[in-house]
Order: C-alpha cells, then structure tokens, then sequence
C-alpha cells in the first residue's frame, strides 16, 4: 500500500504524481475503517484529502505554516505527518486530538477548534515571519461556512494591505456544519455557476474581432464587464488576487495553482470547490450526520450504538415546537447549528419565526437583541463554548438593556471527545458577570422542558445550560415550580447538605449513597439557579447543617460554588463549605466518566473529599 510509505513529514513527496488517486483512495479508505470505531469528523476530511496531499507536496513541511480554520478537516494532514499509527487513539483520553495541537507535532503551527481565525491567525504568522526577515509560505484554509463569520472579514480587510505573499485557500463545500446561509453563501452560489462569462466572453470577442473600434470599445468596457460577471471580484476589489475556482479532487492541478500563488507579492486567494463526505456514500447523502460522527457499521453508515432514549437536545426540540404553537411571539435562533442543537423540527414547522445567521454568534445575539426590542421573544440556542465569542454582545446588547433574550446553552459542562476548545466549562463565569442575567440549570429532562417554558414567559435575560447525552429521567417525583432564584429541596436530613447544580444532581444522588452507607446524614439539594442563589434557603439551612457541598460541572473561578462561599462569609455563617468544581484549567479530550474521575468530580472522588474534610 502506498500508505505504508509515508511514515513521517515529507514521505508523500516520495510518492510519484501518477499514484496521487490511488493514494487519496487509501486514505479515505483509512479515514472510514479508523473513525467507524471512534468516531470523529468525518464528513469534513473526506472532502479535503486531495487539497491536504497538495499542500503537503507543494510546501515544507514544518518550515512552511498551514493554519486549518476550525481544524476538524485535519486528519489527512496528521496521517502525512507521522500521525496514523495513532488514530485508534483518536479523541480519546491519552490520544491524539481532533483538532490541529502544537504539542503534538511541529507542522500543526495553530491550535484551532471555533471558526473563523484562521486568516487573522495567518495574517499575523506573516507579520512575524517578515518582521524575522524569514521567507516561509503561511497558508491559511478556511471553509466557506467559516466565511461567515465576522472575524474572517476583519481579517480579509486588513490582508488587502499585504504587499508581501500570503495564501488564504477557501475550501468551498457549500456547507459548515448545517448548510452554509446568507449573502455570501450566495455569491460563492454565482461563482460556482460562473462558466457562463467565459463563453459568453469567447462570443462575443469573435464577432468583433473584424471591426477595430469595436474591440477598442469592448476593450474600455472589461473592467465594467468583469465587475458583473468575473468570479471572485469581491476579493479582487479588496485587494486580494482571486485563483479559481479550482477543482479540490485534483491533485496535480492544486499542487499548481499553490505554486503559482506563492509567487504572488500579496494575498492571493485559491477558491477551491469540493465534496463534503467525498467517497463514501452515506457521507455524501447526510454530510451533516456525518460532521461528527459516533462509531458506526462502514457498510450502511448506521450507528454501532444506537440510542435508546431521548437526550437534551431532543427534548429542547420537543418543547420549542410546543412552545412555538403555543405562542407565535417565540422566536428560534441558530448560529449554524440547526441539527446539533435540534432546531431542525422548529425550522420546519414555522419557517418565518427560525433564523440561521451562519457561524456569526455576535451577530446572532444582537439580532435576538433586536427581536427582543421588537416585542419577540428569540431564543438562541448555542453550544456554551461557542457562546463565549458573543460575550460583549450579551452584555451590551442584550442585559445592558435587560431584553426577554433566552440562551439555550447546549453542551453546558464536560462535553468529552473535542476536547479543550469545546469543553462547555466557562458559561456560569462568563454569564454571572453580567448584571440581569439569570442563569438555570435543569436537573432532569422535565425540569429543562419547565425552565424553557418559564423563560420564555420571564421579562428579561435567562440561560439554560444543559449537557450533551441522554437526558436524565430520574428524580421525576420531584417537580415543584420553577420560582425565580428558588432552589428544590430533593431530600432533607442533618449535618451535610448537598447543593447540586443541573447535570451534578444525578451524582450527588449517587454521593448521598455512599455517605449514608458510612453512616452519615445528607441533606440534598437541587440548587436550579446559577444566579441568583437561593440565599434564604442557604441561611435557613446553616442551622441543621456543619457542612455545605457545592457541586457544579464548571470552572471552581466564579462559578456557582464562589458565591455561595461569598454569601456565607460576608454574613458570617457559621458552617464549613467545601466547593467541588473543575480546576481552573482547560480540559483534555477524552470520555466524560473518565475526564470527571481525572478531574474529580465523580461521586467515589466526592464522597472521599466529604469524608476527608469531615474527619479531619
């Protein structure tokens, strides 16, 4: 096999140019054999094998940068870099990322993981390298759902100053994650359709070609003409040379068109035109499913485990499409995200009252903004670690004038396989910072469906923050109203009181187990609310308590567990806390079970840590 030869940076150079389809097809082959059992991005390195083989063949690797936009299309690029004795490691806890990581290899120059940097990223390689005096090629691939996203554009402003080379490739597969949407979406739409100008060009120049003044004429007029027809000429009117477009499954002809932009002296933009899921049938059909994908049988692309029962994001999609017939003022909102955070039902059903505004979460919480202005009430659903990019517009935009805006935090806490950049383990930090915002966790399917329905009526910000995976259905006896700040006592006792918050109620169940098979009484507590705590509950029980536990799946730094500490030492309580939060660190990829045990958040680690402080 050809793949047995690269074995390290630079082994595809080795491989002669006639053998390139055959190579590709082997590592789509690897691709499908290896992320069937691990699951992975799929969908996205299927469609970029052959402009990954370019760029590896027409660069120097490690001295020549290539920064991938996201970084979920960087498995062929790891495979050509010494990596795919490793890929049964694969996002696994102890393996190998994603996601590109500078501590994994000197060719990945960028770790990446959300949208839209890859050009300011490369624009400031290029400053470094020139300010160095060095003369590397920094090449940027960014995907045209990427483009959307407002970062890309305050970047391709500033590139159009460049009077030195700089490649920015656009990997045009008409898709992000859900397909691409907006203007630009539809101008690459007229670029892909753009044959038409070089014919009628052709045309017309024959018939003039016999009379002087006519071509003279038509001469004046080019520039007029390509304005309106000419593909990439809003990357031309910025400044940036436009290359394309370019067929992304040839080889050779990529590897040409690299060479040749890297003699250009300013940014040159290679649009390049491929297939997400490229090569193996059911990708091709469902790129979406198949962005990341769980383990799954190559032979029909079904899942090897398929769910049994309903998680979060079913039930978010179940109450929003109740929600929106009951009440035609709600409003849903997606960054890009319609299948992930399951608004695909509500998309369908009420079409006028859903907005995709593409990979743009700044732009789409000033928008929900402005619905909210409106006397709507939007609801934006996005994962919490891509919330963050928006954190100046929820503040200034949204509680700065304390707008009926709900937040659906999907993938709230440990979220596993993606690692550092998708960890949803900041949003109760970032969120309480901002006066009037109001933060719930659910600590079960029916209380999520509850907390929805009691924001959506609730005239001012609120979060939601819930995790990725099965919805929990136990503790279904326990449903008392959703009250402003009110927390839920589950179980009263003496001497411990377990304060839990959202997906950590299920363990402290679990904690409150072992602590009484040691003897001990434990009260537990759903806390439901991030902010506001519920401080009269807290003052009412230091009374029968010694010890309060605060339990959250996020960062300890600001997290729920801090204000309480805070409330009980400004009025001066006389009870022990301890806080059982993550480390204020970034957290690995790997299973979550595994990651909460590292981290010591599961219940065998918590109930250790109560037994230590409570004997000590």
């Amino acid at each position: 096999m050809l793949l047995d030869q690269i074995n390290k940076t630079g082994d595809i150079k080795n491989i002669p140019a006639n053998k390139y389809p055959e190579l590709a097809q082997e590592i789509r082959e690897f691709l499908i054999d290896n992320l069937s059992i691990t699951g992975g991005h799929l969908a996205s390195n299927l469609g970029t094998v052959e402009l990954t083989m370019a760029l590896h063949v027409a660069l120097d690797l490690p001295e020549d940068k290539i920064i991938w936009d996201v970084g979920h299309q960087s498995y062929t690029h790891k495979i050509l870099t010494g990596r795919k004795d490793k890929f049964n490691t694969l996002r696994q806890y102890g393996g190998i990322s994603g996601f590109p990581k500078r501590c994994e290899s000197d060719t990945d120059c960028f770790d990446t993981g959300h949208s839209s940097t890859s050009i300011s990223a490369g624009l400031g390689m290029v400053k470094a390298r020139d300010l160095q005096q060095d003369d590397y090629t920094v090449v940027s691939v960014i995907g045209d759902g990427s483009l959307t996203g407002g970062l890309a554009y305050e970047a391709l402003n500033n590139a159009a100053k460049l009077e030195t080379n700089f490649i920015i490739i656009l990997n045009d597969n008409e898709m992000s994650i859900s397909e691409s949407v907006g203007g630009m979406n539809k101008y690459l739409n007229g670029v892909r359709t753009a044959e038409g100008y070089l014919n009628l060009k052709e045309d017309v120049y024959a018939q003039l070609r016999k009379n002087k003044k006519a071509v003279t004429g038509i001469r004046r007029a080019k520039n007029s003409f390509k304005q309106l027809f000419v593909p990439g000429m809003v990357f031309e009117n910025l400044g940036i040379t436009y290359l394309g477009p370019v067929n992304g499954h040839d080889t050779a002809g990529l590897i040409r068109t690299i060479k040749e932009a890297k003699k250009v002296k300013k940014a040159v933009m290679i649009h390049v035109m491929t297939k997400k899921g490229k090569g193996y049938e059911p990708a091709e059909r469902h790129p979406a499913r198949f962005h990341g994908t769980e383990p799954f049988l190559v032979e029909n692309g079904l899942p090897r485990n398929p769910r049994t029962t309903a998680n979060y994001q079913d039930i978010f999609s179940t109450v929003m499409c109740k929600l929106g017939d009951r009440n035609s003022k709600v409003v849903a909102i997606t960054a890009a995200m319609a299948d992930g955070t399951g608004l695909k039902r509500f998309r369908n059903m009420y079409k006028d009252r859903f907005v995709d505004a593409g990979i743009a979460e700044e732009h789409a919480v000033t928008f929900a903004a402005g619905m909210a202005a409106g006397g709507y009430r939007p609801v934006f659903a996005v994962y919490s670690s891509f919330l963050q990019r928006a954190y100046d517009q929820i503040m200034e935009d949204v509680c700065l004038q304390n707008l009926p805006v709900v937040f659906a935090v999907d993938r709230a806490g440990l979220v596993g396989s993606d690692g550092e950049t998708h960890q949803g383990i900041f949003d109760i930090s970032y969120l309480s910072t901002m006066p009037n915002m109001h933060i719930m966790a659910p600590k079960n399917k029916w209380e999520l469906s509850d907390m929805l329905k009691f924001a959506i009526e609730f005239n001012g910000p609120t979060a939601i923050r819930y995790p990725r995976g099965n919805a929990y259905a136990g503790l279904k006896e326990f449903r008392a109203p959703i009250e402003m700040g009110k927390c839920e006592p589950i179980y009263e006792e003496k001497d411990i009181c377990l304060l839990a918050l959202g997906s950590m109620v299920k363990i402290a169940e679990e904690v409150r187990n072992i602590l009484k098979e040691q003897g001990l009484k434990c009260s537990l507590v759903n806390a439901r609310f991030a902010k506001p705590i519920d401080t009269d509950y807290i003052h009412m029980a230091a009374k029968d308590h010694k010890l309060f536990v605060t339990m959250e799946e996020n960062v300890a730094c600001g997290g729920y567990g801090e204000k309480v500490r805070a409330y009980l030492d400004e009025n001066k309580i006389d009870a022990d806390m301890l806080q059982i939060a993550i480390p204020d660190q970034f957290v690995t990829h790997g299973n979550v079970d595994k990651l909460r045990q590292e981290l010591g958040i599961d219940a065998k680690s918590i109930a250790d840590r109560i037994l230590k402080e409570i004997h000590r």
